[in-house]
């Protein structure tokens, strides 16, 4: 048998990122993490580019070095996004039920809309519409979690755990929904439950209906 040469077993150095580079990135963190809240806070229409500069404490003609326009911002935030609720779908159990999975995720969602971290988008924008539609990240992010959502509802459907005469999508979107529902900020002014208890309640309604058990 021949023995591993030693360029095989030598280590792979780290590739250096310049300093320059970092801070180029820091930055862009930096700026994605302050649209992100503006999103939430004001949504894509009452959200300006000279509010995102001066929330980062950069010039506009800097901000626009990273994102030339608007939709191009938002559309960095959703992939944002995308990439945390990837990375969240990554670390539930193996051994989570299909059912349980898309309740896991349903309240993900919900506790970043109770925290002002869920950006909030209008519904038509044919200019913001078409930035997002052709951002790669933003897009192989959405339908990878579609995907696996979809798996699920199908999975659930067939445990008799969902009801299977509804469309796959359209409970796809219903689940989706639950991150921008208003309910939860309603049940908040009214100062009578804890968020864990509001992101309980929606969610038996959600997962539960409305009908007495």
């Amino acid at each position: 048998m021949n023995e591993p040469s030693a360029v095989q077993d030598a280590p792979v150095a780290p590739v250096k990122v310049s300093f320059k580079k970092q801070m180029l990135q820091a930055r862009e963190d930096a700026i994605i993490r302050s649209v992100n809240l503006l999103l939430a806070e004001k949504g894509f229409e009452a959200m300006t580019v000279d509010e995102v500069a001066a929330s980062v404490g950069i010039a506009k003609a800097s901000l626009y070095k990273h994102f030339p326009s608007k939709e191009d911002l938002a559309a960095a935030a959703m992939a944002h996004l995308m990439g945390q609720a990837q990375a969240f779908l990554d670390t539930l159990p193996d051994d989570m039920s299909p059912l349980q999975r898309l309740r896991a995720v349903v309240r993900w969602t919900m506790a970043l809309k109770l925290a002002g971290e869920m950006p909030s988008l209008p519904s038509q924008n044919s200019t913001l519409r078409a930035t997002l539609m052709g951002h790669k990240a933003y897009m192989d992010g959405l339908m990878d979690v579609s995907d696996r959502l979809g798996a699920w509802i199908e999975a659930a459907q067939a445990q008799g755990l969902i009801n299977p005469e509804l469309p796959a999508i359209a409970v796809l979107y219903t689940l989706y929904a639950r991150a921008c529902d208003p309910v939860l900020e309603f049940l908040r002014m009214g100062g009578q439950h804890t968020d864990a208890q509001i992101i309980d309640l929606v969610l038996s309604t959600c997962f539960d209906g409305l009908n007495s058990r």
